[in-house]
């Protein structure tokens, strides 16, 4: 009973309104018909093309992550590999200046040697032009010994005499 007499105080509110239960009822069939069209042909693709986008821009962020993660670890070699490359340079100067050090000890070493081999040869050399220069000195002063007592004396001194007068200025020479 409650029914027909909601049905009826229905009915009389939509007299009162002026409602046209046959126009109403093809509105409310078309809104539906319109309604599930735009559902299937516009709304799912929308819905589609939103859900590919959100999904494109997550893998675009995961990529994003990625990428600055590898980036990190890319930073992270290129780093171990300039300190290893640092390293490598201060132990390849280290190496230079040691050997230029063992190089310039052993340049030095040459040079003293080769010194001390001209100061001998010069000493050497001055002592060979000493006994020549005492060789030369011990003739000519023997001949003039010999030549100085034959003017003295007025007479000709033979080999022997000569021999004898030129080994003694020797004797008293060397003494």
């Amino acid at each position: 009973m409650n029914y027909i007499l909601l049905a009826d105080m229905i009915g009389d509110t939509a007299r009162d309104f002026g409602v046209d239960w046959p126009h109403l009822i093809s509105q409310i069939v078309s809104f539906l018909i319109v309604a599930g069209a735009l559902v299937v042909l516009a709304y799912k693709p929308i819905l589609n093309v939103l859900d590919e986008r959100k999904r494109r821009i997550a893998e675009g962020l995961a990529n994003a992550e990625k990428i600055k993660q590898e980036l990190a670890r890319t930073e992270a070699a290129r780093q171990e590999v300039l300190n290893q490359a640092n390293l490598q340079a201060n132990r390849l100067i280290e190496e230079a200046r040691a050997a230029a050090a063992r190089v310039q000890e052993q340049e030095t070493q040459k040079a003293i040697a080769a010194a001390e081999q001209i100061i001998a040869k010069a000493r050497e050399a001055a002592a060979q032009d000493h006994a020549r220069m005492l060789t030369e000195l011990r003739r000519e002063v023997g001949r003039l010994v010999v030549e100085t007592t034959a003017k003295v004396t007025g007479k000709i001194l033979t080999i022997e005499d000569q021999r004898r007068l030129a080994e003694e200025t020797n004797r008293q020479l060397a003494a």
